[in-house]
């Protein structure tokens, strides 16, 4: 392990950890080593703290709305102009499949793209009031706004969080996860290449146990953004407690697609297939659970397994279905559902492929498909993260409807019903942050609001509503009497 390596980016240098760690990374489609990241500790996250600080109050508080739009515009042209070597970077090391990393550097650059052309549109308003006095709302940006992200989506999360926070003006500090990080890495450099001013992006790799939680508790940081598990979801949020530091948190979920039996079936199988694999079923948003209207359960579950069946698993470079698992912790943990479910006697009904590939020293799992699922096993009710679908028959749109929000989670949902009166009676009941009618997911969907209910988190990120969260409302009023 080496400990002289430098991605520790803070006041516009790069620098090795305080103490001199290193942390080597793993390759998923092999396991073999691909490098290492510095060991950020808790002075390397008081210095980026400072860093952001001293650029908040200084030359980032004073640049132009128009102007900081125009520095993420130009790095969201930077980050296009370098899509393909960005895209072998976070297939190497999430090993996801090459068109999904590339989908996901496309996304990253629209994020910047979108939030650059947005930075001079967060208006104010007025306020009617009494006579003599002229009310004014501004929206001011929050300050040195720390982020921690997660591993299944570096890039893409560094463009969804960074992107908005600086566009409002705010300066920030992210820890990034210790398993995949490399494109964030790389993005920080073009960054600096385009001009983002020393201070106003630092960048501290390490542990989440260590720099992680050094960030989350930080008394300098005035706001707080994370992605992550609901159990450290909540670590996290009783440490920024303490310095009455708000936070938005997205904290996974078990999201249903309900299929009623008027769907066009021919239509929603790809879709609800594609859910579930994306990514190895390592999205926050996967649809992880199909209800399926009794009177056509077995004849759907029928057709949703034959394209199980051929889901096709391989590594990265392969650019098949679906790749490995990041890790070996997260294999035994998918693999563990999967066992138990075995156990506990419920049926695979269809499971995918290895590819030559896939070798044996990779983190690799079989997409999955189980049913019938009681809707209170383990399988229905925890996210397991993984390419891992349960199927549960319902009889009506009020059972559906019972089953769909009888989990602790709440984050997107999707209905499949050529029903339109149907499709609004559950769209407006189900307890999610997004519900999508006979389709599933919109690509990045950089342009809208993202976020859960319950164990899902709360706030907002994506689109204008991520402006107003990184933003605080300020009331002047104007006695001119």
């Amino acid at each position: 392990m080496s400990e002289s390596v430098k991605t520790i980016f803070i006041n516009g240098k790069w620098s090795q950890a305080h103490g001199g760690g290193a942390i080597d990374v793993l390759a998923p489609s092999n396991g073999a080593s691909i490098g290492s990241i510095s060991r950020g500790v808790a002075q390397d996250i008081d210095a980026a703290v400072a860093a952001a600080r001293q650029a908040f109050e200084g030359v980032w508080g004073n640049t132009a709305a128009v102007d900081r739009g125009r520095l993420l515009s130009r790095l969201g042209l930077k980050i296009a102009e370098h899509a393909e070597e960005l895209a072998q970077l976070e297939a190497l090391d999430t090993g996801k499949a090459m068109k999904l990393a590339r989908s996901d550097v496309a996304a990253t650059a629209r994020y910047f793209e979108y939030y650059g052309g947005a930075a001079d549109k967060l208006h104010g308003e007025t306020i009617p009031f009494l006579e003599g006095y002229q009310v004014l709302i501004i929206r001011e940006p929050r300050g040195v706004a720390g982020h921690i992200i997660p591993w299944n989506y570096p890039a893409q999360m560094f463009g969804r969080t960074i992107a908005a926070a600086l566009a409002a003006g705010n300066t920030t500090v992210l820890k990034p996860a210790e398993e995949a990080c490399l494109s964030i890495i790389r993005l920080t450099e073009l960054a600096q290449e385009v001009g983002i001013p020393a201070g106003v992006l630092n960048v501290v790799t390490g542990y989440g146990e260590e720099a992680g939680a050094a960030l989350s508790s930080h008394a300098g940081i005035d706001f707080l953004s994370f992605t992550g598990s609901p159990e450290v979801g909540t670590l996290i949020q009783k440490a920024a407690a303490d310095n009455h530091v708000p936070c938005v948190l997205e904290l996974g979920g078990k999201s249903p697609q309900i299929v009623f039996d008027d769907a066009d079936v021919e239509k929603a199988l790809p879709v609800i297939v594609g859910a579930i694999i994306q990514n190895t079923g390592q999205t926050c948003s996967a649809g992880s659970r199909v209800l399926i209207q009794r009177s056509i359960y077995e004849e759907f579950v029928a057709a949703l397994a034959k394209r199980i069946n051929a889901v096709r698993v391989g590594s990265h470079e392969a650019d098949l279905d679906c790749g490995p698992v990041i890790s070996a912790v997260q294999c035994e943990r998918v693999q563990g559902f999967l066992d138990r479910a075995h156990a506990d006697g419920i049926t695979v009904i269809g499971q995918g492929k290895l590819d030559a590939s896939a070798v044996s020293s990779g983190f690799y799992v079989k997409p999955t498909l189980l049913g019938p699922v009681d809707e209170t096993h383990e399988l229905a009710q925890d996210e397991v993260f993984g390419p891992v679908l349960v199927a549960i028959p319902f009889d009506d749109e009020e059972d559906a409807l019972r089953i769909a929000n009888g989990t602790d989670f709440g984050l997107i949902a999707g209905i499949w019903s050529e029903n339109g009166a149907r499709q609004m009676r559950l769209a407006k009941k189900l307890r999610v942050g997004q519900v999508y009618i006979n389709g599933y997911g919109a690509g990045g969907g950089i342009e809208l609001p993202f976020g859960g209910f319950k164990r899902s988190g709360h706030g907002r990120e994506k689109g204008f509503e991520a402006l107003k969260e990184y933003t605080v409302a300020k009331t002047i009023v104007i006695n001119h009497k």
